[in-house]
């Protein structure tokens, strides 16, 4: 893989070559050298710039829903960014975390296999706390969860993982579901120990307590939808719901429009005198004949024709022929 400098940097450069702290010809020397870079297997890298880029961009929004979704649970100020997304083997995650530590393990169909939510106690303590009717606080030292604040844990965190469905949702429709609730991450194995994962590192402040949220996505489960991460797909996709979301609407807006339908049973001229003069029972002659078909026009324009009748008991007209397109006149 190449690096790429960034304009800093390529300043920096120009400004060595130019100051005469760096000479162009050495450059070259080490340019026609043969570079020889260490890799190690252990660390292997199966997510790309592209995939980090685009597990970052998911998870800011899940990040954005979680914020909305613990401050109207707990009811005090909770703050909830991204700090970081990175690739590194599982048991180097296990080793990372606590050795008592909240670890709400799920599945999130349709993919195959288990991921994993870490919240660090202070965190799961404090949000406890609150919940229980307290100011928030963690308390100095982290015992056992005891059945009833192992269901209030169970809960509250379960919610939580629906708004990790709403933030897929550009991606893929996922349904995440909660399995277990664990404490001692050693219990835990959801991936082989050189496996590679996904660690989205979520800073978290509530109130006046911080600490860390970790959510662990192993390769071999995101694997198959990997393609669907890339810039490219996810911006065509975006697009193309957006596009069928506009037709949608468009289609709605139009099936609610009213338009006048007139049937019409003919023409005729007369005079002012004559229209003044009318009274029940009187005649007026049409340029119709009896047995040619009604003239019906959506709007102003004719588009069928039809025979008149009655439906229990109310006039009606049946319709007997549609009207090709562009023809204004109908001739029998």
């Amino acid at each position: 893989m190449v690096d790429v400098l960034s304009q800093n940097e390529i300043d920096a450069l120009l400004a060595a070559l130019s100051s005469g702290e760096m000479d162009a010809e050495e450059l070259k020397k080490e340019e026609t050298q043969k570079r020889v870079r260490s890799y190690d297997f252990k660390r292997a890298t199966r997510f790309s710039k592209d995939h980090l880029r685009s597990l970052t961009r998911i998870h800011e929004n899940f990040a954005r829903f979680l914020t909305t979704y613990f401050s109207t649970q707990l009811r005090t100020f909770v703050q909830i960014t991204v700090v970081q997304v990175e690739q590194l083997p599982y048991d180097e995650f296990i080793r990372s975390i606590p050795k008592m530590t909240i670890l709400n393990i799920f599945e999130a169909e349709p993919l195959e296999g288990r991921m994993v939510l870490e919240v660090h106690p202070n965190v799961a303590y404090a949000m406890l706390d609150r919940l229980l009717g307290g100011v928030g606080a963690s308390p100095a030292k982290i015992n056992a969860l005891t059945e009833i604040e192992t269901i209030i844990m169970e809960k509250i965190f379960s919610r939580a993982l629906d708004t990790l469905q709403e933030a897929w949702k550009t991606v893929l429709d996922l349904y995440p579901r909660l399995e277990a609730l664990e404490t001692n991450p050693q219990f835990m194995q959801i991936a082989s120990a050189n496996d590679t994962i996904a660690l989205i590192s979520l800073s978290t402040k509530i109130g006046d307590t911080t600490g860390m949220i970790n959510l662990c996505i192993p390769h071999v489960v995101i694997e198959p939808v990997m393609p669907r991460l890339s810039v490219h797909h996810m911006f065509v996709t975006h697009k193309r719901m957006k596009s069928s979301e506009e037709s949608e609407a468009l289609q709605a807006r139009v099936s609610k429009a009213k338009l006048p339908i007139i049937a019409e049973l003919g023409e005729s001229q007369i005079s002012v005198r004559e229209f003044l003069g009318l009274a029940v029972g009187d005649v007026i002659a049409l340029t119709k004949q009896v047995d040619e078909g009604l003239q019906i026009k959506v709007g102003e324009k004719l588009k069928y024709i039809g025979s008149p009748g009655t439906v229990k008991g109310k006039v009606a007209v049946q319709i007997t022929d549609i009207v090709n397109e562009g023809v204004e006149e109908y001739d029998e």
